[in-house]
């Protein structure tokens, strides 16, 4: 990982550091940059083989199927609002509650939200409830699930407020037997495991580079090409039309990934990409999770020892989680403390609700009743640890920590 010495980053769930690897290929290919499918020279078709190749990569690292589109964007919240803008005519979007708002705000009004479970056979229940209302058949009519407007589940694999996984091929199987379409806020579980769209089951998947070690603008929504092919163009602009007339409304817009990257790509941010994925794939990922879970262990059992402080959870405590923890210290105001850690340790902390204000006012609340206390700040901490986190870091936070509370 590339960063600055002496600085401890423990908010990776945020923004990762930069890769080594995006680094090098957005380095190798500055000299040669050029238009993409705009051109005949030799840089133009270069960087145009360069743009097709990031996505093939990507699309194998997430394990799409044949026929699924792989759409770059800015980062996640962008693809979600691509795939809501695809939806068909009255879809009804069922979300938990426990959602970033990336995956709350986009959709369209009429959309089910369901409460936070206790844990993860809760919200496979909840959805199974919810769904068999939604497709409840018509006493007049055919007796058939699939009958109805369409249904999409949208659902984080990992929040970012706690870092605990969600059961998604268990929803997936729950939506399927629905006959509904699932979609997938993988933006904290991708770089911490591996994510296989087919494995999964799930329709749609969506996830921001700059969360997996390439910070150089782009995201991606992988998934189905048929709503995506039958909606209206993302944005409409040069390089999403097969033709334009001279009449207004003489347009024929492209299909497949062309159709919603009108205007010129950020080819630079999908080759960083695409380069970190390769590199993951190519890693021994289980060892890499079991160094994670190792110091997420250690961080999670210092914080439980330190007075005062009190993790946020949705699940029972042994919920799987990847590296992300947020707490409070007691007495204390988060923003206070953690302009302290920086100022003071040079540890980089987050503060605030982590764009999930809603999970996140609701665990503190069951925080301070957990935990009997009635002093607790309005906003959290969030700890994160990524690939460059090592265990001195992790022990100059506890420190640190120790010292302020």
């Amino acid at each position: 990982m590339l960063g600055v010495p002496g600085q401890v980053n423990l908010d990776y769930a945020a923004t990762a550091p930069c890769a080594r690897a995006a680094a090098d290929a957005v380095a190798e290919l500055l000299p040669w940059y050029a238009s993409v499918h705009r051109g005949a020279g030799a840089l133009s078709r270069r960087c145009t083989l360069a743009y097709e190749r990031a996505r093939q990569a990507v699309g194998d690292f997430l394990g799409t199927r044949a026929g699924d589109h792989v759409v770059f964007t800015r980062n996640t919240t962008d693809a979600l609002n691509l795939l809501a803008r695809a939806l068909p005519a009255g879809t009804t979007v069922v979300t938990f509650g426990g959602e970033h708002h990336a995956n709350l705000l986009p959709w369209p009004r009429g959309s089910v939200r369901l409460p936070v479970p206790p844990d993860p056979a809760g919200a496979l229940r909840a959805l199974d409830a919810a769904l068999g209302e939604l497709r409840r058949p018509d006493p007049s009519g055919p007796r058939s699930a699939q009958q109805g407007p369409p249904v999409l589940v949208a659902v984080t694999a990992a929040s970012n407020v706690t870092g605990e996984r969600w059961p998604v091929a268990e929803l997936a199987r729950v939506a399927r037997r629905h006959g509904a379409r699932i979609a997938v806020d993988a933006a904290q579980l991708a770089p911490h495991a591996p994510v296989d769209v087919a494995a999964l089951d799930v329709d749609y998947l969506a996830l921001s580079g700059h969360k997996l070690y390439a910070p150089f603008g782009a995201g991606v929504l992988v998934g189905r090409a048929d709503w995506l092919d039958a909606a209206p163009p993302y944005l409409a602009g040069g390089g999403a039309t097969s033709h334009v007339g001279a009449a207004t409304h003489d347009v024929r817009w492209a299909t497949g990934p062309a159709r919603h990257e009108a205007g010129t790509p950020n080819l630079l941010g999908a080759v960083a990409l695409a380069a970190v994925c390769t590199a993951l794939a190519d890693a021994d990922r289980a060892a890499l999770h079991d160094a994670e879970q190792a110091l997420l262990t250690r961080l999670r059992e210092g914080l439980a020892a330190l007075p005062h402080v009190l993790e946020l959870r949705m699940f029972g405590p042994a919920a799987p989680r990847v590296g992300i923890v947020s707490f409070v210290v007691a007495g204390r105001d988060s923003t206070q403390v953690a302009a302290e850690l920086a100022a003071a340790y040079d540890i980089g902390v987050r503060d605030g609700l982590f764009c999930a204000h809603p999970l996140a006012r609701r665990l503190l609340d069951e925080a301070a009743a957990r935990g009997g206390r009635r002093d607790l700040p309005p906003t959290a901490l969030r700890a994160s640890i990524g690939l460059g986190s090592t265990t001195g870091h992790v022990d100059r936070l506890l420190a640190a920590l120790a010292a302020l509370a």
